[in-house]
């Protein structure tokens, strides 16, 4: 079923959350918060059924307690499943949950019924679910990273910005947690002095290499056509549903979207990033013109902002160019020789073996030299400590000086929804500068190995290969936003 209220392009939408037209124009419901009273329980749709979506429904409707009322998923068997899970652990009851394949068909038939979305579908339809629920004026959680492409990203920052009484978060819980808040307070503080480059890792290879496989049947129960949403219809095949999409460039965004907001953060964050001058793939191991890659490394390049100097940012990913060893798909990379790790961690591992750099438990990370000593973080900024980590102990420590939320993304989003409040720890306007910082290592992945994207940050464009401005906005097909 085609919603009435999805006919004109994401774009041509979002230019008018920035000017006087009401979405109550485009929308089969009013543009306004329910009404409610602050304390009292949400009504909660959860968008997408599998891996996040059930930490979702546990962290909100398990722990919290709040009431769902609907769950969307174009494959029957996800909703089943998840009932079934949440029944069978937690004794809740899902008879009266409204199902639906198609999240514009829930916003048209039950809209007014609901307090908070939770956005947990493919990167690919981020911006869609994200979009169309602001408009209805309904608080909103979206997965990292925000949406697929810059321009959403952008979208999303002044839509969040127009619909200033609607509470939203990008599930990026390290923001919420102590160590890049203190790593902040470090690097602010000039513990370590002049930061001028950093080295950002991850085991993941969510990519692929080879042409695409053969269409297969589409499975019973999925809804094929409401599963490619926005994106340019193909055929159902292997290697897509339920998680390895995030290896195709129509859908994902490699291992950079699946982990980049995650491990990147302290780089955006401590050290003030706004708009980087270029970015460089320095080495890709495959990857096609429609997969990312399995390996690679990433360079940004980012110039003075303040009194802090110009930033050389890396990131390196699955595996490493010289292995024969391949991941299989989606996946963690293998151990060992085949991760593609930083030089430096080998070169402080050997200089400080009482450190874990490289250890299994260590699957991603960031080293943030500076002048004055290196400073690491783990996955979501746990474990900040400098280098070595008895430093700790005869440093002068920083104040404290940035508020500490709930380290629960989904319980500040929650407590903020229920007092009526639309501060978050993690809100649209800061992660769509995220997602786009992130999303900038996808353009380089486009371009090729060693050709350097200049970009311009102000204008949202390449002016060195305007053939890449086709990747930062990509046209929905026809009855989406995109």
């Amino acid at each position: 079923m085609r919603s009435r209220m999805h006919r004109r392009s994401f774009l041509k939408r979002a230019a008018l959350t920035a000017g006087a037209l009401s979405a109550a124009r485009y929308l089969a419901f009013p543009n306004v918060l329910s009404a409610r009273e602050p304390g009292d329980l949400l009504n909660c749709a959860v968008i997408g059924c599998g891996g996040r979506g059930e930490t979702h429904l546990e962290q909100v409707i398990v722990n919290q307690k709040q009431r769902l009322v609907a769950l969307v998923d174009p494959d029957e068997k996800q909703i089943a499943a998840r009932k079934k899970w949440l029944a069978n652990n937690y004794q809740i009851k899902t008879d009266n949950v409204l199902v639906f394949s198609d999240y514009r068909v829930m916003f048209d038939k039950i809209g007014g019924q609901i307090d908070a979305v939770f956005v947990a579908a493919p990167n690919h339809h981020h911006a869609a679910a994200a979009m169309m629920a602001m408009q209805a004026g309904k608080n909103v959680y979206c997965e990292k990273p925000l949406c697929r492409d810059i321009a959403q990203a952008r979208e999303l920052s002044r839509a969040s910005l127009h619909y200033s009484k609607v509470a939203t978060q990008m599930g990026n819980q390290g923001h919420c947690e102590e160590g890049y808040r203190r790593l902040c307070e470090f690097i602010w503080g000039g513990v370590i002095g002049n930061v001028t480059e950093t080295h950002s890792w991850t085991d993941r290879a969510n990519g692929g290499e080879g042409p695409r496989p053969p269409a297969k049947p589409v499975p019973a129960g999925m809804q094929w056509d409401t599963w490619i949403g926005p994106a340019p219809f193909r055929n159902f095949h292997h290697d897509l549903h339920p998680h390895e999409w995030h290896g195709w460039c129509d859908f994902g965004n490699g291992s950079l979207g699946n982990m980049g907001c995650h491990v990147l953060e302290g780089v955006f964050w401590a050290l003030k990033v706004e708009h980087p001058s270029s970015v460089e793939m320095e080495f890709v191991r495959g990857g096609t013109d429609e997969r990312f890659p399995l390996g690679s490394r990433v360079r940004w390049d980012i110039p003075a902002r303040g009194a802090m100097p110009p930033l050389k940012a890396y990131w390196y990913e699955g595996l490493n160019p010289a292995t024969t060893d391949h991941p299989g798909r989606s996946t963690h990379a293998a151990e060992g020789p085949a991760r593609n790790l930083p030089p430096l961690v080998a070169e402080l591992q050997a200089k400080y073996p009482d450190e874990d750099l490289d250890g299994k438990g260590v699957d991603s990370g960031t080293l943030y030299v500076g002048d004055k000593g290196i400073i690491f973080t783990g996955t979501y900024g746990g474990r900040m400590h400098i280098l070595p980590r008895e430093k700790m102990k005869s440093i002068t420590q920083p104040p404290i000086t940035l508020p500490r939320p709930n380290p629960n993304p989904f319980i500040d989003f929650v407590d903020a929804c229920r007092a009526g409040r639309a501060d978050t720890a993690t809100p649209f306007e800061y992660g769509a500068r995220l997602t786009e910082f992130v999303l900038l290592g996808n353009l380089a992945q486009y371009a090729g190995k060693e050709r350097k994207v200049q970009w311009d940050g102000p204008n949202m464009k390449v002016t060195n290969f305007p053939e890449l401005n086709q990747w930062i906005t990509r046209a929905p097909r026809s009855g989406w936003l995109a």
